[in-house]
Order: C-alpha cells, then structure tokens, then sequence
C-alpha cells in the first residue's frame, strides 16, 4: 500500500514538472513574441519618421525656387537645412543632396560610342581617390551602384570609396558645377587643389550663372578647361534622413527627379541604409 501511495505521489510530481516546464516554454515563447512584436512596432514607427522627413525635404525642394533654366546652387534653401528636427522623442537629420554633382558613370556604361572626357575625369577621379585603374564594360544604364560588383575588379571596398563621388543618371546628365565637391572640380582636366579651393570658396558668394563664366574665371587662366558635359542645374536629388529614438536607428535615401514639363517631384527609389560601425552608439 505504501509503495502505490510512494508511486501515486512520483506520478503527480512527473505530471507537476512537465506542467511546469510546458507552461514556463509558453511563457518564454510569448514573451519572444511580444519582444519581437515591439521591435516590429518600432521599425514601422521608425519608418514612417523617415518618410515624414522625406515629405518635409520634398516641400523645400518645391519652394526653393528650381527651374529648367536656372541654376541650382548650395546657396539656396534645400542646402541650408538645420542640423536636427525633434519631435515624439524622436530625432531626424536630413541632408539634401545634388546628385548631379557627382560624377555620373551611367555616361560610361551606356552602349554605343565612348565618352572620352568623361573617361578622362573617371581616371582622374580613380587616381585621386589611391584606386588602381578600373575599366567599365559598356553594359547599359545601370540603376543601383551595388550592381557594380558584378562587373571584373569591383570589389565592396571600391565601392565604398566611390560612393560619395559618384552617381547613376541618366547618360546627358550634366556635371554641376555649383554644387561639385572640390574632389569632383579636381577631376576636371587635372584641376590642381588649389585653384579647386579657390573655386569652392568663391562660389559661395555667387553662383555660376553660365559654364561659360566658369571657364572664363581667372582663377582657370591658361587651363583650357573642357566644357563638354558641365551645367549650372540639376533635376536629380538625394534626400537622406537619419531617425534616431531611444537606442533605435534608421536610414532612408530616397534619390527624387524633378520632371523637367510638368514640375511634379517623383521617387526614383527609396533606399534603407545600415549605419557605418563608427556611428552606432
């Protein structure tokens, strides 16, 4: 009798365990489920903080006054934004960036004949930039520079390096001389640093308003610079906004084009960025 009470109790106390343990797996479960339920939550939120700075970043682009014909330069409002926007306990940095003052390749890799000033500024540019000689195949229009490391010699760390530097438009697209970083002035007909400096500099009290009064400059006398693809406006921008809230980060790049007739902004494609290692807190 005693052994079936000593078995009757190792029972109960089986069945109890396997109760315990089915009941704490639930709960470990649920409570994975509700942690990832949050952070779901909070990467729409994050989201949709991102596309709200994008909407903000469009309506200055709209009221900075861009035309087909007139220039675009850095003195005017889409280039002045203020450091930070705050709201919800959420931070947001934009930039806005001309990407028509970067080089853009897409002039290289589209068929038929070879651009070779533009050829010449893409050497340049590789030398300036400490990269060893780099070919591209004349494979066509290309949309997304990560397609690059799929061309021989493109590897993610040459890509990294050119990121800043480069841009993918469409084939005449013009080089603008009124936002072009000093680096991209310098690939210009071996544009030496210091009459790059000066151009930089002197263009913040007043815009280019032709090529031709870029080329005419004193500070280009005697160069012989090549006009061939150069511009004083642009169609193409980057909007790129960094939300912060708590220890949770985002970063959206949205590449947007001004139709040139009808006026209307459109995205040409949104883009989630991870944050470099130097950036995480």
């Amino acid at each position: 009798m005693k052994r079936q009470r000593g078995v009757a109790l190792i029972s109960v106390l089986l069945v109890l365990s396997l109760a315990l343990l089915l009941v704490g797996g639930l709960l470990r479960s649920h409570r994975l489920l509700l942690h990832s339920s949050a952070q779901q939550l909070q990467q729409v939120q994050l989201r949709q903080w991102g596309l709200a700075g994008e909407d903000w970043a469009r309506v200055v682009l709209e009221d900075s006054g861009i035309t087909p014909s007139g220039t675009v330069d850095l003195s005017q409002d889409w280039a002045r934004l203020g450091p930070v926007l705050e709201g919800d306990g959420a931070e947001l940095h934009i930039a806005i960036e001309d990407l028509s003052g970067r080089l853009n390749l897409n002039a290289l890799l589209a068929l038929g004949q070879i651009d070779q000033v533009s050829l010449g500024r893409w050497t340049r540019l590789l030398t300036l930039l400490d990269l060893p000689p780099l070919a591209l195949p004349q494979v066509g229009p290309v949309q997304e520079l990560s397609q690059l490391r799929l061309l021989p010699g493109v590897d993610g760390q040459t890509l990294r390096r050119l990121e800043p530097w480069v841009a993918l438009l469409p084939k005449d697209a013009r080089l603008n001389i009124n936002t072009a970083p000093q680096l991209v002035l310098m690939s210009l007909d071996e544009m030496a640093v210091g009459p790059a400096k000066a151009l930089v500099e002197q263009r913040r009290h007043g815009p280019y308003a032709s090529v031709q009064a870029f080329t005419n400059d004193p500070l280009l006398s005697g160069a012989g610079l090549n006009s061939h693809g150069l511009g004083v406006s642009s169609r193409w921008f980057r909007i790129t906004v960094s939300v912060t809230r708590g220890d949770s980060r985002l970063r959206l790049a949205s590449d947007i084009e001004r139709d040139p007739v009808s006026g209307r902004w459109t995205v040409r494609q949104r883009r989630f960025l991870p944050f470099s290692p130097s950036e995480l807190p």
